[in-house]
């Protein structure tokens, strides 16, 4: 089964793919570790840059950050030796934007944003998490759209996801799934969580009341659908309450909640693991 030690390995995700984040993505990486330790595991740090060339070193279980291919095809074979991967290379590649659009309509509630609009357009690369401020385009209108899919074509983009531009609050949720759940919600444009600036386009927040609880059963639902444990993303509500999703990504930096997330992944992986070391 490959639970014979006591060995994590904790995978920090490679600089290329945390834009502007690489402080906050390893020290959400390094305090799930911590606890991890003083439940009694070891925990090993490695970086993804040092694995995408070379081989997975050898642990009971994976606490991995890692999107390069190269790597989630070995913590894939990993699986397959009986070892815990979290998050999962599957829910990890789930959560393309073309995938995660696909699995928002395949949901009964619309969860996604209209692809017409008046208020101009979001090009989005389909095929991977942004990695530069250019993989994610607001366009004033189809003009400039059309621009901008050239631009990618030029850059070897052709997987891409348009949406219209929706006004209304922008708000960032953060989830962990397990026996709780936990689930926070907060307004990027009032605590400085932003990445590449884009979220000011929706200007300051109005605090537009809205249901929390179908947020965060939404938010589950959409965990649930990508396979993806450690999970956050980002919804615009409308002044009439409705939202759509806009973003869903597989372990964020819960840089709003780094403490309390922890926590709970933590937990969430020793749940997993020992339930795996029980089935062996």
């Amino acid at each position: 089964m490959g639970i014979e030690n006591n060995i994590i390995l904790a995978i920090q995700r490679a600089e290329c793919y945390s834009p502007n984040s690489v402080e906050k993505d390893f020290a959400i990486l390094h305090a799930v570790g911590e606890r991890l330790k003083a439940l009694g595991w070891m925990v090993e740090y490695v970086s993804e840059d040092s694995l995408t060339d070379g081989e997975l070193p050898v642990a009971s279980a994976y606490l991995s950050m890692a999107r390069s291919p190269h790597v989630l095809e070995m913590l894939k074979q990993a699986e397959v030796d009986g070892r815990l991967v979290l998050n999962s290379p599957q829910g990890v590649e789930s959560c393309t934007r073309s995938r995660v659009e696909k699995a928002l309509r395949g949901l009964s509630k619309p969860l996604v944003p209209p692809r017409q609009g008046g208020n101009g357009y979001w090009l989005k690369r389909g095929d991977a998490s942004a990695q530069t401020e250019g993989d994610v385009v607001y366009c004033k209108n189809e003009q400039e759209l059309e621009e901008a899919k050239q631009t990618f074509a030029r850059r070897g983009i052709n997987d891409y996801v348009v949406s219209a531009h929706v006004e209304g609050d922008l708000v960032k949720f953060y989830g962990v799934r397990g026996s709780k759940g936990f689930f926070f919600y907060c307004y990027p444009n009032e605590n400085g969580t932003m990445k590449f600036g884009d979220e000011r386009r929706n200007g300051k927040p109005h605090h537009y009341p809205f249901d929390v609880e179908q947020l965060r059963e939404d938010a589950f639902r959409v965990a649930e659908v990508t396979s993806t444990d450690f999970f956050g993303g980002d919804v615009i509500v409308r002044p009439d309450g409705s939202y759509v999703m806009i973003d869903f990504n597989d372990w964020p930096s819960y840089s709003s909640c780094c403490e309390e997330a922890a926590e709970a992944i933590a937990k969430r992986f020793e749940e997993k693991l020992l339930r795996k070391k029980d089935e062996g």
